[in-house]
């Protein structure tokens, strides 16, 4: 995908930033245009889960949520989306009605609008159920905006809940195989837990750690900011139902996606009052710091048995379609 993205995307387009903005070839959340005293942030994404309704939310919730949290990533308050759904010929209409419903929830919840959209039928056989595809929008003060490329030695990163929620649960429910739990997934809106933390000041970069997981949105932040970072594990929440099937599936919990968590990096000196405010967030109340950043260019994990290994990015992504 990496190489797809690099020579055939990005190579062939010429023009990739507005006003000197974060553009296409940051690769970061979402794109920035600098207008005046405000920067507007702008991030894009396509939904194609598999199945459309599954433990804790449906694609409705995911793509709203996704889009919300993207803009957030970038340090900006999420204000409109534009939406557009790709609909396959004889789709439930019931079944559509709730993933509708299910988007202004997450509307409602962070206060954003659906501005616009598209609705498109394509024949049944040609098209699987259901494609959604945002824009969202958002402003955020001029100078204001987290590149995940922003991480400087001696920030402390913040993890705010347990990781592989949204990949198990999904994958396990998709799969049929019955673990006898009661895990969801944790797709969510974190722009409460990100507003909270921006208000302290000291965000120096964010990532939600998505397709890939925790080990992806790791190195891909300090590979852009040309650092490392040095982690204890018994630091990282982790479900034991999420271990448990982890471990009969044969995936690494720490490179499944998730859909409600962030990755911070911050000021060492506003760490422990940034974790505060989050985890009087509904959503963050398992919040860690789980290490901090180094000169070193490797993420490095302290493990549970007190050894030290290289946490390293997925090769390939363990579970599709889950988002």
């Amino acid at each position: 995908m990496q190489g797809l993205i690099s020579d055939i995307i990005l190579g062939n387009i010429k023009n990739k930033s507005v006003n000197g903005g974060v553009g296409l070839e940051a690769l970061d959340d979402g794109a920035t245009i600098p207008l005046g005293e405000y920067e507007i942030v702008i991030s894009t994404d396509s939904h194609t889960i598999d199945p459309l309704f599954f433990p804790g939310g449906d694609i409705g919730r995911i793509s709203m949520a996704g889009t919300v949290n993207d803009v957030a990533m970038m340090g900006a308050r999420p204000l409109a989306i534009a939406n557009a759904m790709v609909i396959s010929e004889g789709f439930n209409v019931d079944d559509l009605e709730r993933i509708v419903q299910s988007m202004d929830e997450v509307c409602q919840e962070t206060g954003v609008a659906i501005v616009t959209g598209d609705t498109k039928v394509m024949e049944n056989d040609k098209l699987d159920k259901l494609i959604i595809s945002t824009t969202g929008i958002g402003i955020a003060p001029k100078n204001a905006i987290t590149p995940d490329s922003g991480l400087k030695v001696g920030d402390k990163v913040i993890l705010t809940g347990s990781v592989g929620d949204h990949g198990i649960s999904l994958m396990s429910y998709r799969e049929g195989f019955g673990f006898e739990t009661d895990l969801k997934s944790d797709v969510a809106p974190v722009w409460g837990m990100v507003e909270a933390a921006l208000d302290i000041g000291g965000v120096h970069a964010m990532k939600d750690p998505t397709r890939g997981g925790m080990a992806n949105a790791l190195n891909e932040m300090a590979e852009k900011s040309g650092v490392g970072m040095f982690l204890d594990e018994e630091k990282i929440p982790v479900k034991r139902e999420v271990i448990a099937a982890s471990e009969m599936l044969g995936i690494d919990p720490y490179e499944v996606a998730n859909e409600g968590k962030v990755i911070m990096g911050v000021a060492p000196e506003k760490a422990d009052e940034i974790l505060e405010a989050i985890r009087k967030n509904k959503y963050g109340k398992d919040a860690q710091i789980i290490g901090e950043v180094t000169r070193d260019k490797h993420v490095i994990l302290e493990t549970m048995m007190g050894g030290k290994r290289i946490l390293e990015a997925p090769i390939a992504d363990p579970v599709p379609r889950v988002c």
